[in-house]
């Protein structure tokens, strides 16, 4: 007789536990899909099935009570079936049509948002900022709420040429999915970490302090049991900071954020690209940022005004060139956009298709 299998904690359980009983039905089997407003679609399955959609969003950074609300209100819309999407929307599955409304009601008489979805704003996805990380250069949830402040008509009425995703990551180690965003923040330091000596001794381990430097800029100084640092080639990722508290690179006068635009993971009509710098550095203003929120609003308007529909922003500028976009958009083209990595262009991997 086979024993029962052993419930462990080891690795994730299967996704079909979770999924609705009209998706597990009709999986692989649907018709078409229809977005009905801002924020509620439906998908229609060859058997005639449907299973509506809304889209709430969410600050990503949650209280227990939220949670608990959000899941009392799938419970009695959705018999609990609900998700949170890549970039931290909420997504109620409601299979019955006729509680589509009521839950829309409800979601707004307790105050959130719906919509994101079709060619508009989507949620923001960000890292943690000085609410949690370490080696933050700025503040990513008060980045977040600012900007979707300016933003909200993008999210809720508002359409564009095409969805916009942004993302904001606090440092360039980028948690965020910045690196592949329409629109991005990303934090930067400015300097060369400072180091404690005396306290370097004491703390930390040499080797594993040399070897967290990813541009082998630290190496050892036996004078002072302890280490230096090549300023020509830190590149200020605050790595370092990570493995040893003494080597600060935290410098609040100087740190501040980039903006970089582009990005995409999808592959539909051209291939997944790389966002690429558009405004080199804004210092931190907060609790507003309101030089960052004007940077992203005119080029998010000017992105608006000029493409054709379905362009993203990627390639709406490849088809003007960055000439024309840094004209339209008024950004001044300084001596840190020039992009001296000519390698890159044989040698990294850019496309999702496969190569011989």
């Amino acid at each position: 007789m086979a024993l029962p299998q052993r419930k462990t904690d080891i690795g994730p359980p299967h996704y079909e536990q979770f999924l609705p009983p009209v998706i597990k039905k009709n999986y692989g089997k649907w018709k078409y899909h229809e977005i009905l407003s801002p924020g509620i679609m439906v998908h229609v399955a060859e058997s005639g099935d449907e299973i509506y959609t809304v889209r709430v969003a969410s600050p990503r950074l949650l209280s227990t009570d939220t949670i608990r609300e959000i899941s009392d209100i799938a419970d009695k819309y959705c018999n609990g079936y609900l998700r949170f999407t890549s970039r931290n929307n909420i997504e109620f599955l409601v299979s019955n049509k006729k509680n589509v409304e009521l839950i829309k009601k409800e979601l707004k008489e307790k105050g959130y948002t719906i919509g994101g979805i079709g060619s508009r704003v989507s949620n923001v996805v960000h890292t943690q900022g000085w609410v949690h990380c370490h080696s933050a250069c700025t503040d990513a949830s008060g980045l977040v709420k600012v900007l979707m402040d300016e933003l909200y008509e993008y999210f809720t009425t508002k359409e564009l040429p095409n969805k916009v995703r942004l993302a904001v990551a606090c440092c360039v180690n980028m948690c965020g999915a910045v690196h592949c965003s329409d629109i991005a923040i990303v934090g930067v330091h400015r300097k060369t970490p400072t180091i404690n000596h005396e306290m370097v001794v004491k703390l930390c381990e040499i080797p594993t302090t040399i070897a967290s430097c990813p541009t082998r800029a630290i190496s050892p100084d036996p004078a002072k049991k302890s280490v230096k640092i090549n300023e020509d080639k830190c590149m200020y990722c605050g790595n370092c900071f990570t493995v040893c508290p003494p080597i600060d690179i935290h410098d609040p006068e100087n740190d501040g954020v980039s903006i970089v635009v582009g990005g995409k993971v999808s592959s539909l009509r051209s291939d997944p690209k790389f966002s690429k710098l558009a405004i080199p550095f804004l210092y931190n203003n907060p609790p507003r940022w309101p030089e960052v929120v004007s940077a992203v609003k005119n080029i998010l308007e000017t992105y608006a005004k000029h493409a054709k529909k379905h362009e993203r922003i990627g390639e709406w500028i490849e088809r003007i060139g960055w000439e024309r976009f840094f004209k339209l958009t008024g950004i001044e083209f300084t001596f840190q956009h020039l992009d001296d990595f000519t390698f890159a262009r044989e040698t990294f991997r850019t496309s999702a298709a496969f190569k011989w």
